[in-house]
């Protein structure tokens, strides 16, 4: 396992995408990564409610960046999940939402690419995702 992952490199990942912007939220102070249909990959720190709820649930907020990553549905969040225990999990608070938490401290960089490749690929139109699809083949 490489070196951990931080901001900057989802940062690099997410900004080498056409079509992709990055903004600051000014509520949370956090990064967040968008196409023109919306937020794909995203800075998460708890809020009050979610270290509640994880209390509650006899859990903790991990220490290290966390980022959130839209996934394909339930089914593709709960398959990370499942496959990376130590790598991938969620909250009360995205129950039934498409989106994982990632602890960058945990994941290495490939994963985190192909995570965030597939996040970006669905928040952008399906002409853009096929030709990059088309001049960008998985190794």
């Amino acid at each position: 396992m490489g070196a951990m992952a931080v901001l900057d490199d989802v940062r690099a990942i997410a900004l080498g995408f056409p079509g992709v912007v990055e903004r600051v939220d000014g509520h949370r102070r956090a990064a967040t990564w968008r196409t023109p249909t919306g937020v794909f990959v995203w800075q998460r720190g708890p809020s009050g409610r979610d270290l509640e709820q994880l209390s509650a649930i006899g859990r903790e907020w991990p220490d290290g960046e966390v980022v959130g990553v839209r996934t394909d549905g339930e089914q593709g969040k709960l398959a990370l999940i499942e496959t990376y225990p130590d790598v991938f999990f969620t909250i009360p608070h995205f129950d039934g939402y498409p989106a994982v938490l990632l602890r960058l401290d945990a994941i290495d960089a490939e994963l985190l690419r192909e995570v965030v490749t597939d996040a970006w690929l669905l928040k952008v139109p399906k002409k853009m995702a096929n030709e990059w699809l088309a001049a960008h083949p998985p190794a």
